[in-house]
């Protein structure tokens, strides 16, 4: 059985990337962690069937260590401050762990001589300003990031990139767009939405929903379509190469509110939020996927209302 190791393995995506690599036996997992009592909520289902490790990947010397315990075959590396609007009140966090993080990590797969196939989990975000006539977005498109989460994800995905070049690590970088479903932090548009509907259909919230920005558009598609991707490109796509990760539909704001009313019978008010609007937004995000597509075989099989309602169904189960 091949090692495979996911950083933040407890997190929204690593855990139901966890699930998929345990459910199709693919390898033995072996996580990482962060924190003195870290949560283990999100891992519920493969807890016994992994291996948990505590790491903080800022720490070079904790990350030197983990690598050599475990000699991983693949690595994921999905561990980041991944909330763009915490990276303006915490750029300096940002920046630590996004990109000295990686940094820790790709010095001990190099230190540790070891030769893994590894995929970094690097963002849409990257591209930012994204003008009308470079829609839908290439991966040849100009990096223009508008929050220092998307710098911090720039910086990343050329590290990735360089550590190729200078050593021949196998380093698949891949672009997800935006990505939800059950399990999704709450701090998240659709499922923080998701969640107040929850929240007003048990009485624990008026019938007022709180929204910001209604204008932008992203293109969203479910974790469990992630996931498999980027085990797809960790096996099957070209080391040194970088991949968007998305379905090529985009929805504005306000199609993703107008469909999450209608899977409540209750009426409900909107009101924009001045706190949930961001100093700079990403008005477009939607993607052109046909390079990974065409070269692994990979396409998204799950629509973004079935994604909108598994976030609120699962909201319903625990607000």
């Amino acid at each position: 059985m091949k090692k495979v190791l996911i950083t933040g393995i407890n997190g929204f995506v690593g855990s139901h990337l966890a699930e998929y690599v345990i459910e199709n036996n693919l390898g033995e997992v072996y996580g990482t962690v962060r924190g003195k009592t870290p949560s283990y909520v999100n891992l519920e289902k493969v807890l016994g069937k992994i291996s948990i490790m505590s790491c903080d990947l800022v720490d070079a010397f904790s990350t030197d260590n983990v690598v050599k315990e475990i000699q991983p075959d693949i690595v994921f590396h999905i561990a980041a401050q991944a909330f763009v609007p915490a990276s303006w009140k915490s750029p300096a966090e940002t920046m630590s762990s996004n990109v000295l993080g990686s940094l820790n990590l790709f010095e001990a797969i190099r230190r540790n001589n070891i030769d893994p196939h590894i995929q970094i989990a690097c963002s849409s975000e990257e591209y930012g300003l994204v003008h009308k006539n470079e829609v839908p977005i290439k991966e040849t498109n100009p990096l223009r990031p508008l929050s220092p989460y998307g710098v911090s994800k720039v910086a990343m995905d050329l590290l990735g990139y360089q550590y190729f070049k200078s050593y021949g690590m196998k380093i698949v970088r891949t672009r997800a767009f935006n990505h939800s479903g059950p399990r999704r932090g709450q701090e998240y548009v659709d499922s923080n939405w998701a969640r107040q509907v929850a929240l007003i259909e048990k009485g624990k919230q008026k019938p007022e929903l709180f929204v910001g920005n209604l204008t932008a558009r992203r293109d969203f598609t479910h974790v469990r379509d992630i996931v498999r991707a980027y085990w797809v490109a960790a096996t099957k796509a070209t080391p040194g190469e970088v991949y968007n990760i998305c379905t090529g539909k985009d929805y504005s704001m306000q199609e993703v509110l107008d469909m999450l009313l209608k899977m409540t019978d209750k009426k409900i008010k909107i009101t924009q939020d001045p706190e949930r609007m961001r100093p700079s937004d990403v008005q477009v995000l939607l993607g052109d996927c046909s390079k990974f597509m065409k070269e692994t075989g990979w396409k998204p099989e799950i629509s973004y209302e079935q994604t909108l309602k598994e976030t609120l169904d699962y909201w319903r189960e625990r607000v």
